[in-house]
């Protein structure tokens, strides 16, 4: 069993061109099912690996247990291709159902108290303008972080984002956005500038780019200054921005291109939200909405 199991690994990084992590997964998964079964899983069928799955799902959430299962099914299927079972007894074994959570978002109210903080320093501009950038665009925080300074066209108030995979895409940003963006650059950032000079558009105390830990310490910073009392991070922001354009009536594919989002389901979510919220206000307001 040793020896199979070594020979699937190298299977995995030379045929199927898997990375070290990836390869690390499916062995971990592979390792506990073959010490649950003492290394007996050549004869096993449909009713061990139910078995296991339900081992499995006393100690670990529903996305654990698929992975577990998708590595369980990819060693099956490499077993029967190279002859050495002749049937599959994972086959029939269908992954568990993951109930999506709605994303987190701020109301405009919250926005708004979010980004009135108070601003005397350099430190603060640079702030004020990642804040207002982040909110008007739903920048991903490694886009915001790895902004070129000459990426930004404050003329025509667009910035260009390179993306996942490297892809470029152009959003637009508001006056807001606009106007803290020149504040800092025209006024604040070259004092930020140190001897190494950087192309990012947000330096640290040091002149270097701000990384996207240290975004997220001073998005911290400022949700406590400014009373917030929800759950706060970059993803937040960016849910908040796709979320309040979708209730503004903007159209969904628009959305989708200023997020960066390859497949429309994946922005599709926000009408969940919004919808929910209709359905509050409608349960609230109207006077036939529930019976007395």
């Amino acid at each position: 069993m040793i020896d199979m199991i070594k020979e699937y690994e190298l299977y995995l990084r030379t045929e199927k061109k898997l990375g070290d992590k990836s390869i690390e997964s499916y062995m971990f998964d592979l390792n506990n099912f073959i010490t649950y079964f003492n290394g007996d899983v050549l004869n096993l069928n449909k009713k061990d690996i139910e078995e296991y799955l339900h081992h499995l799902r006393s100690g670990l959430s529903a996305r654990s247990v698929n992975r577990h299962i998708s590595s369980i099914k990819g060693f099956y299927k490499y077993l029967v291709e190279e002859g050495k079972i002749n049937e599959d007894p994972s086959e029939e074994t269908s992954v568990l159902k993951i109930e999506k959570s709605l994303p987190k978002y701020l109301t405009i109210d919250e926005v708004d108290k979010l980004l009135n903080f108070e601003t005397k320093t350099a430190f603060d501009y640079r702030n004020k303008a990642m804040m207002e950038v982040m909110y008007a665009s739903g920048l991903r925080v490694s886009e915001l972080v790895s902004l070129d300074y000459n990426s930004i066209d404050l003329e025509n108030s667009l910035i260009r984002v390179k993306g996942k995979g490297k892809k470029e895409r152009i959003v637009p940003i508001g006056d807001i956005a606009v106007k803290a963006l020149t504040v800092y650059m025209e006024e604040y950032r070259p004092f930020l500038v140190k001897k190494g000079r950087y192309d990012e558009l947000f330096l640290n105390n040091h002149g270097k780019p701000i990384s996207r830990q240290g975004f997220n310490f001073i998005l911290e910073n400022i949700k406590e200054a400014t009373g917030i009392e929800k759950d706060l991070t970059p993803h937040v922001l960016r849910h908040s921005f796709a979320t309040h354009l979708l209730e503004g009536g903007a159209d969904l594919r628009s959305i989708q291109e200023m997020l960066g989002h390859e497949n429309i389901s994946t922005t599709n979510v926000y009408t969940h939200v919004v919808n929910e919220v209709l359905r509050e206000n409608y349960d609230m307001y109207h006077p036939h909405a529930k019976e007395k």
